[in-house]
């Protein structure tokens, strides 16, 4: 099975972006208030996963600051973690959850190399199966690590607003409603995400000035 196109640079991003104005009248007019949108790819592997389980459910200032306090103490890796005892891992900031499914990730040995081949319904079934990695995580971890061109988070609150002003909706979508409508928006649906979260940046900026 066909793992799709892989994002790679900013002109890729630029091509769907150009696609999905031709298919999509209120897409074309999104991309004239944000530009050209962000490449967003980062490097995947264990730390990419790890800084997932690190960022849930905390401000950004906070989880940046628990990454710095990791990588100082050197333990962003596999073998790190395990090693770590429970004090050093909650000296960097890591909740008794958080120390759990760090672990779990470092004992899970993850085929990281061969992801990059495996279809994309594979590694999602693949990472979720981890506890504390959910659809979400590991659908942005194929989008921005695996460069995925055709995934969608539909889970995001920042893309159910974005739709929800967009397309002029009474209500913000379900993720199942928005998962439905993404469909429409394949082979490019990573580059939609990227131009919805864009555009929701652009409406709040727009909100709060009324």
């Amino acid at each position: 099975m066909s793992i799709g196109r892989i994002i790679e640079t900013p002109a890729c991003v630029a091509e769907g972006a150009a696609h999905l104005a031709r298919q999509e009248p209120r897409f074309a007019a999104a991309l004239e208030l944000t530009g050209p949108l962000p490449l967003r790819r980062r490097k995947d592997g264990f730390a990419a996963l790890l800084d997932a389980i690190v960022s849930q459910q905390v401000s950004v200032a906070a989880a940046d600051a628990i990454w710095a306090r990791m990588k100082a103490a050197n333990m962003v890796g596999p073998r790190k973690v395990l090693r770590a005892s429970d004090e050093e891992l909650r000296a960097c900031g890591l909740s008794r959850q958080k120390i759990r499914y760090a672990r779990a990730l470092a004992e899970a040995r993850l085929p990281y190399e061969a992801l990059r081949e495996a279809p994309t319904g594979e590694v999602i079934e693949t990472l979720i199966a981890l506890p504390g990695i959910g659809r979400w995580t590991a659908e942005i971890y194929a989008m921005f690590s695996l460069g995925r061109a055709d995934v969608f988070a539909p889970g995001d609150l920042a893309l159910q607003e974005a739709a929800r002003i967009l397309f002029a909706l009474e209500d913000r979508p379900s993720e199942k409603a928005l998962r439905a409508m993404s469909e429409a928006w394949s082979p490019w649906r990573g580059v939609a995400a990227r131009l919805l979260w864009a555009y929701y940046r652009v409406a709040r900026e727009r909100e709060g000035i009324r």
